[in-house]
């Protein structure tokens, strides 16, 4: 485990961690007429919006909701996307005899409580702009568990994307090389073992209000749907 007392954090706030992250992205890897930079999650938003400005491409998000453990609510056992795929800890629900009926039935219980209430309040409930045939760029501000990156790939292989790239600042370094075998290719500056927490690696991790969300949702056109025919 990392000693605390000579625990120096990797960035001061997200705008030094967006520009590391900005930094290993292969950017003449990329088609940019033909880019989507996809948030997902509320930190990746503000990452996905540097990263989208940096390329100059269009963005959008992806929104999803945890399925919680039935004795834990602290516990991650799946995960559903508003496409409605579903990925999930195999391990864990084994592990606790979870019923594999109640994952199903929480599933289809969390999109229609959560993830459509989401999509009203962060796209006005306009639609996911069409992902046929793109470059998509996936970008969450960490990944740990791997299970919220895992059901956006398995929603852009749905929605028939030409190929998807991965981009966090900071990953759990256990995960990588299932995601690596996901996805056509993953940046990161920070892959890290013992992975504690997403606050323990920054100065100062400021909460995002939802206006500044909003904000970026309306200047990327996310929310307005004659931008995304």
């Amino acid at each position: 485990m990392p000693n605390d007392l000579d625990h120096r954090p990797l960035f001061v706030d997200r705008s030094e961690a967006a520009q590391r992250l900005i930094e290993v992205l292969p950017i003449n890897l990329f088609e940019l007429d033909d880019i989507v930079v996809v948030a997902i999650s509320e930190g990746g938003v503000y990452f996905a919006d540097k990263i989208s400005d940096a390329l100059k491409s269009d963005m959008d998000i992806l929104l999803t909701e945890q399925i919680l453990a039935p004795n834990n609510q602290e516990l991650a056992i799946a995960i559903v996307s508003e496409t409605e795929e579903m990925v999930m800890n195999k391990v864990l629900i084994e592990s606790f005899d979870i019923d594999i009926d109640y994952v199903y039935s929480e599933a289809n219980r969390k999109y229609e409580e959560a993830v459509l209430s989401y999509v009203y309040r962060y796209r006005k409930s306009v639609p996911m702009r069409s992902l046929t045939k793109k470059q998509v760029i996936l970008v969450d501000e960490s990944i740990e568990s791997g299970l919220t990156m895992s059901v956006a790939i398995k929603s852009m292989i749905e929605m028939k994307v030409k190929s998807i790239y991965v981009a966090a600042p900071v990953l759990d370094y256990s995960v990588y090389d299932n995601l690596l075998s996901l996805c056509d290719g993953l940046f990161c500056p920070h892959r890290i073992r013992d992975y504690i927490s997403i606050e323990y690696y920054y100065e100062k991790l400021e909460k995002l209000e939802f206006e500044y969300l909003e904000h970026i949702i309306e200047k990327n056109g996310i929310s307005d749907y004659k931008r995304k025919v």
